[in-house]
């Protein structure tokens, strides 16, 4: 039976990071943001670099992507579906897939997070942090019987083997210390997107340690981070913790 992770973010957070320590199990394969092509198709108004290159390289029939390739034959018995939370709420999909995979929650803190994507989006709102949509994700796992899989980057960073041998635990998986570490480069898996979002990842070997963020938000998006500290409040109760 194939396990299917579905590691569900937001931007500017280590899901990349995340991505490239799952590929370095030997019994994983790595999707790097399957939805991407859909989530532009159905929203012409979002202006995200590399947009016609992206959408040309891969299905952009979010339905097909779900069937053919997130629950589709994969040659390894786990499989890591790399996801952005506002490519799967409200852009028009099924969501039926959800009960069929592993649902995996990252979160950052929001005072840590929005500065980084005003510095490259400025006109930035929540919708596009994906918390609302996480949170919404959030309540259906609750509602539904199940035990939400959440991390806080600042605590994988923390402790990232004790944090994810829990994550691997609770996923099902055996744990593997080679998911501390990894080739510097690019890699087969990333999406053509990576020339304008990965390249400062492309240095590392691994997690960095964590280093506090000290940058105020800007005024005018003081509302929008007081609505994220909201949904950040839901959320990180059910992250995984940092050991010693």
């Amino acid at each position: 039976m194939t396990v299917r992770i579905n590691h569900i973010s937001g931007p500017r957070n280590i899901s990349t990071a995340m991505m490239y320590s799952f590929r370095s199990r030997a019994d994983t394969t790595v999707v790097d943001e399957p939805l991407y092509g859909h989530f532009l198709r159905v929203k012409p108004d979002v202006d995200h670099p590399g947009r016609a290159e992206t959408m040309a390289s891969m299905q952009t029939d979010g339905e097909a992507v779900i069937r053919d390739v997130i629950l589709g034959d994969h040659e390894t018995p786990v499989v890591f579906f790399k996801n952005m939370a506002h490519h799967i709420i409200d852009t028009g999909l099924d969501l039926g897939f959800l009960d069929q995979v592993t649902n995996v929650l990252l979160i950052r803190d929001p005072a840590e997070m929005l500065p980084s994507l005003l510095d490259g989006f400025p006109s930035a709102t929540a919708t596009e942090t994906g918390f609302p949509q996480q949170v919404v994700l959030l309540r259906r796992i609750v509602d539904s019987g199940a035990e939400p899989i959440v991390l806080d980057s600042k605590q994988v960073l923390l402790d990232p083997p004790g944090v994810l041998a829990e994550l691997c635990r609770r996923i099902g998986i055996p744990w593997d210390p080679a998911m501390l570490s990894w080739e510097p480069g690019p890699k087969p898996e990333d999406g053509v997107w990576s020339v304008h979002w990965y390249h400062r990842l492309h240095e590392t070997t691994g997690f960095a340690p964590y280093v506090p963020k000290d940058v105020a938000v800007p005024e005018q998006h003081q509302d929008t981070l007081q609505e994220l500290q909201r949904c950040y409040a839901e959320l990180s109760p059910y992250a995984i913790e940092a050991q010693g």
